[in-house]
Order: C-alpha cells, then sequence, then structure tokens
C-alpha cells in the first residue's frame, strides 16, 4: 500500500487456549508502542466458557464469539468486523511481535503485492535440519503452501473478492494459499516466525511432515473429503472439539 500507512487487524482463532492466547495477546501489546502504523486486534473465539474471551477483553482486544468451532469459519467471522486494510490471520500459539509486524507492512508496500505469510524458523525448531533451510525457503518463495501456523496476510480488497476461508473444517489454509498465489503476487517475510511445536514433539517430525504431505495430495486429488481428513487428523468427528 504505497503513499500511505495502512492499518493492520490481527485476526486470532481461538479454542480452549487460554495460556497461548495470553501469551500472544501480550506480546502483540508490548509491540504497539514500537509501530507506526495502527494495530487492531481481534479475537475469534469458540472456547467452551468465557475464560479465553475475558482474557482477550482485557487486552484490548475485540472478541467475536463463533458458534462454529471451524478455524476458517472463525478466521472469517473475525475478519467481518475487521478495519484493517490488511489483514493478518496468527495462532494463539505463534509468536508474532513488532519485528514481525513492521516487516509485514515494509513489504507490502509494493503495488503489485496482494499478500503473502511468513517463512518459518527451522532453525530454532530443528537445529540438525538448519542445512535445509535455504531449499525450504526457495520452495516456500516459489510454490510452497502458505501454511496457517506461517501467520498468512492479505489485503482487505483481495480477501473479499476471494471469498474469504473456504467453509471446510480442514486444509482451509491449504485451500486459502492456493487461491491467493492464482490471485496475484505475494510475498513471504523475515524475521522468521517461531510456533508451538506441541504436535511435532508428540508425533515427531518426520511422522508428521510425511502426514501432513500425504493429506494435502489426497485432498488436492479429492481422494479424501476435508471432514475425512479431519477424523483422521484429529482422531475425532468435525462436530468435536479440536485441540
Amino acid at each position: 500500500m504505497p503513499g500511505r500507512t495502512p492499518k493492520v487487524s490481527v485476526i486470532i482463532p481461538c479454542l480452549n487456549d487460554v495460556d497461548a492466547l495470553t501469551r500472544c495477546l501480550a506480546r502483540l501489546n508490548e509491540a504497539v508502542g514500537c509501530l507506526d502504523f495502527e494495530l487492531e486486534m481481534i479475537v475469534a473465539d469458540a472456547s467452551q466458557d468465557d475464560t479465553c474471551a475475558e482474557v482477550a477483553g482485557h487486552s484490548g482486544a475485540v472478541v467475536v464469539r463463533c458458534e462454529a468451532r471451524s478455524r476458517g469459519q472463525q478466521l472469517n467471522a473475525g475478519a467481518d468486523v475487521a478495519t484493517g486494510d490488511i489483514l493478518l490471520f496468527n495462532h494463539a500459539d505463534t509468536e508474532l511481535s513488532a519485528p514481525h509486524l513492521l516487516g509485514l507492512v515494509a513489504a507490502m508496500n509494493v503495488d503489485e503485492i496482494i499478500g503473502g505469510a511468513f517463512y518459518r524458523d527451522l532453525a530454532w525448531q530443528y537445529p540438525a535440519l538448519a542445512w535445509l533451510d535455504p531449499w525450504v525457503r526457495a520452495c516456500t518463495r516459489r510454490w510452497g503452501i502458505l501454511y496457517g501456523d506461517q501467520s498468512a496476510f492479505v489485503t482487505r480488497e483481495a480477501f473479499e473478492a476471494m471469498g474469504g476461508f473456504a467453509a471446510i473444517p480442514i486444509m482451509e489454509d491449504v485451500d486459502f494459499s492456493d487461491r491467493l498465489r492464482k490471485r496475484g503476487a505475494i510475498v513471504l517475510v523475515d524475521p522468521p516466525l517461531r510456533t508451538s511445536m506441541r504436535r511435532f514433539k508428540k508425533r515427531g517430525y518426520l511422522r508428521n511432515k510425511l502426514q501432513n504431505v500425504c493429506i494435502v495430495w489426497m485432498w488436492r486429488l479429492r481422494l479424501v473429503t476435508p471432514e475425512q481428513i479431519y477424523r483422521w487428523y484429529y482422531r475425532k468427528s468435525p462436530g468435536a472439539f479440536t485441540p
């Protein structure tokens, strides 16, 4: 958005994860004093009780209560009330700070760029795999999927033209990434993001990575439905609470 200072809306989907949400909002509030643009925080909460909503409200975030326990629908609900020029979708367990936000706005100061995401901090997550980082970065820039834990961002105009996220129980980030790349130029931003390793530590990096690749291609080839993937991935039906 060359020539003017944008407003950024950070939209955070939440489901029974008060500890991660508390840390995420604290980091964002710390970042505000370092920014030269307006930052709006929105929490799209589908939790079973009011704990997360209360934490969000006390932190100065706009709270949107969501009946649907679907990340894509929660993100759409947050976007519906957002007032920013740039919509940034951030998981509660992803460490978003002032350098990330400043890097995002600088990267978006180019006419043809409509959105993008952040690189992952592979070396921090798996020091033994640090040698792969240049290859992973190159692949992500050229054709890689922009996953949810990379905090995708997009201009409001592009988001609305795309119709937002698909109302599916899982794979909403893959679907959004594919459609975003087809719509216009994107950018990958530094510094890289760090996200909780809970799932990777539980299942192991290689197992989790191979599972994700398999799931993506099964879905792209329309061999399975999002509902089937959800049951396989979370070991429960789409109507149940996700971890």
